[in-house]
């Protein structure tokens, strides 16, 4: 599933490119995730101010309203000039004035979605929930450790929950908890402040080395480009299981966590 990084390495590839451009056309494919919520030719002609991001959202912010738009557990954005001819798994395409924005999603769990604005229930619903994004100065130790306090699963699904930090999903929780020094499975409320600090600024730092280097490519991610990433080859313990730690050379470990495969060293990170 493409995570925070891919997400933000997506958008700096199109955001200034298609950045007052005017809808010219929408192609819709199979259903995705979820309905668009408006005619499709009610967006004809609306201009396309910018692209944000919130957690693993994209926001094309409009001069009536915005698109929130999900890549899902498979998707990609692809945006050109000219694209070739839409394929198989091509559920969402929009004709510009500076080019195509088409969205490629083989499993269908992606979604485009129009609202109002931010205010309104369908972006409450979808928006609402997330917790502060972990690059911003709305990150913050204090608040970070004392959201910890309160909570009782395992470290790495209240990472993974989104609620308390957005966006860190299970690549880059693994690589923090590795980075922080933190089994994968001690309690949340279990972690002092200063495991919280070095937390905290492990989170921070392995998705800013992640955007730099494009994000993560374990099977098709590529951005609206084309271009893959290649953080995961610098991965410390994810995809690494049986492997000698980097650290201290012990196998890395490989646990199930919620359904989702959880990366650790034995020896570098304790309870």
């Amino acid at each position: 599933m493409p995570e925070l990084p891919e997400v933000e390495v997506t958008r700096l590839s199109f955001a200034d490119r298609i950045a007052g451009a005017r809808i010219l056309g929408i192609t819709m494919g199979k259903p995705l995730r979820w309905p668009l919520g408006c005619p499709t030719s009610s967006l004809l002609g609306r201009e396309i101010r910018s692209v944000r991001r919130r957690g693993k959202y994209l926001l094309l912010d409009l001069d009536q309203g915005l698109l929130l738009l999900h890549l899902g557990m498979s998707g990609s954005l692809a945006f050109a000039a000219q694209l070739p001819p839409r394929g198989h798994h091509d559920h969402f395409e929009l004709q510009t004035t500076q080019g195509f924005l088409r969205l490629n999603d083989p499993r269908r769990f992606g979604a485009v979605v129009f609202a109002d604005s931010e205010d309104a229930a369908v972006a409450r619903k979808l928006l609402g929930g997330l917790g502060v994004e972990p690059l911003t100065d709305d990150f913050d130790v204090a608040s970070f450790h004392a959201g910890l306090k309160v909570r009782k699963a395992s470290i790495k699904q209240v990472l993974l929950a989104g609620d308390l930090v957005v966006g860190v999903g299970n690549i880059y929780a693994s690589e923090a908890l590795f980075l922080a020094r933190i089994r994968p499975t001690l309690r949340a409320h279990r972690i002092t402040r200063p495991r919280a600090a070095r937390l905290h600024a492990a989170i921070r730092d392995v998705l800013t080395r992640a955007v730099e280097k494009g994000g993560s490519t374990l099977r098709d991610f590529s951005n609206a480009k084309g271009e893959s990433g290649y953080f995961q080859i610098d991965a410390m313990v994810y995809g690494r299981a049986g492997q000698p730690c980097r650290a201290c050379g012990t196998a890395v470990k490989c646990i199930q966590q919620g359904q989702r495969a959880t990366y650790f060293c034995p020896v570098c990170q304790k309870n």
